[in-house]
């Protein structure tokens, strides 16, 4: 069994076998090629369920994973990208094999569902655990569109937290690096139970897209390249999904909707992100600017 040793940051990606591993390692071939480091297959050979103790049971969980790493490698190398690829195959947990991985990692990619999910769950445990604790950005990904179109947005969700300026930075980066137009997310409640009347949540949403549009305007002449807009939500960023998340390739969030990642997708959010390559990127707690 090979192991790699600590070395420079590399885009990690969780491999199990599944198809959404593969998904996530083909949409992490773009990040290690934009910033010139290895993309890194991990693959973690779970001890509480391994065949067993007999050496010929070690072998075969050896092979399992040899194979699956290797049917993922020849996947990002039909590409033909200038991707450096690592492999890593470990005798750990998954969740603590990757999230000891972030510690050094440029970013951490997962499949949303794993081989060992529940019809209820939605979401891989691994994943929700590495979205919740990873020292890196995390990106749970939903499926790989090898052509996506130029109109699939990528949209960022924020508020007026200091942190929402990292959270925008990140999103203007993935946008730039995905040639996709960006769309910049807020929502709002009212603490009013006439806010209902149509009048009401319309002024309220122009309100607040004028407001978000001004925070916007050093951003733009930043990227003048970039389609840049802003949106204005009365509700929470599922009503937002449910209309669009099939316009959308990534949705960028700050860490601390990690505690409620499942809302988005979990069995909340299943319902708007059903049948849709919506992945969502977690940005890194201590990345404020």
């Amino acid at each position: 069994m090979r192991s790699i040793p600590s070395s420079p940051p590399a885009v990690v990606v969780g491999i199990d076998g599944s198809r959404t591993a593969v998904d996530a390692a083909l949409w992490a071939v773009d990040e290690a090629v934009s910033r010139d480091i290895p993309l890194r297959l991990v693959y973690a050979i779970d001890p509480d369920i391994t065949s067993g103790t007999d050496p010929q049971d070690a072998a075969r969980d050896l092979a399992a994973a040899e194979a699956a790493v290797r049917y993922a490698q020849n996947a990002v190398e039909s590409t033909d990208k200038p991707v450096k690829i690592e492999v890593e195959i470990l005798q750990a947990r998954p969740t603590r094999a990757l999230l000891e991985a972030s510690r050094s990692a440029a970013m951490a990619c997962v499949g949303a569902m794993g081989l060992r999910y529940t019809s209820h769950a939605r979401i891989g445990s691994t994943a929700a655990a590495l979205a919740a604790s990873a020292r890196c950005p995390v990106v749970i990904v939903r499926g790989h569109d090898p052509h996506p179109s130029g109109q699939s947005w990528v949209v960022a969700e924020v508020d007026e937290s200091p942190a929402s300026n990292a959270i925008l930075l990140r999103a203007l980066e993935e946008a730039r690096l995905r040639r996709a137009p960006l769309r910049v997310l807020t929502t709002w409640q009212s603490r009013f139970t006439d806010i209902y009347g149509a009048h009401a949540v319309s002024d309220g949403n122009r309100l607040a897209k004028a407001d978000l549009a001004r925070r916007l305007t050093r951003w733009k002449k930043r990227y003048p390249d970039l389609d840049v807009q802003a949106v204005a939500v009365h509700g929470t960023t599922l009503n937002y999904l449910t209309e669009y998340a099939k316009s959308i390739q990534l949705l960028v969030v700050g860490h601390e909707r990690a505690r409620s990642i499942t809302d988005l997708v979990g069995p909340p959010g299943y319902a708007s992100l059903h049948d849709t390559s919506c992945s969502v990127l977690i940005c890194e707690p201590q990345n404020v600017l």
